[in-house]
């Protein structure tokens, strides 16, 4: 799943640009963020295609992780809490929520690791169909948030600041994936 994940961030990765000017770093990393809480157009249709590559996925699971990055990005929060200019580059500070998805998939593989009989087929055999409905259920199911701080670097161009690709840290921030057991978020 955090392959799966993992590819869904690098591709969703391209909708930084922004699609109108933005007069100020702060205005293109909102427009940024709200495409994703709006589910634009470009943002789905990316997610969509994303999704059906997924062969490791049946049809009823594509599904499933379909609304789960849907709700994702809808219930995500934000709030802008700095920005910084040096020249034609601006540093802005985020406070973002979004459901810990990480956290989830952590505890699913541990009860996977004390439980994987209930995750057996007839003939007693590992499923990984069992497991992967499990986790996304799971995931589904989340209400319990987790919160970073990012820093995002807009550009001036053309008079208009445009966001710059965001690194995957921050695209897994934005996720709800980012490892954030070893370090401080």
């Amino acid at each position: 799943m955090k392959k799966i994940l993992m590819l869904l961030v690098a591709t969703l990765g391209l909708v930084g640009c922004t699609i109108g000017p933005a007069n100020t770093p702060s205005k293109a990393v909102e427009e940024y963020l709200d495409r994703y809480i709006d589910n634009s157009d470009v943002v789905m249709n990316e997610l969509d295609e994303y999704v059906a590559d997924r062969d490791e996925l049946n049809d009823e699971q594509k599904e499933t992780y379909k609304e789960v990055l849907k709700k994702q990005y809808s219930d995500l929060k934000y709030e802008i809490t700095d920005e910084k200019y040096d020249g034609d580059t601006a540093t802005v500070s985020v406070k973002l929520t979004v459901y810990d998805l990480y956290k989830v998939q952590k505890e699913a593989d541990e009860y996977l690791t004390n439980k994987k009989d209930e995750f057996n087929d007839e003939n007693g055999n590992y499923d990984e169909a069992k497991f992967t409905k499990y986790k996304l259920d799971k995931m589904k199911d989340n209400t319990d948030t987790v919160e970073y701080t990012l820093d995002i670097t807009a550009t001036k161009v053309n008079n208009a600041w445009e966001v710059e690709q965001l690194n995957n840290d921050a695209l897994q921030k934005i996720h709800g994936i980012y490892n954030y057991e070893n370090e401080s978020k």
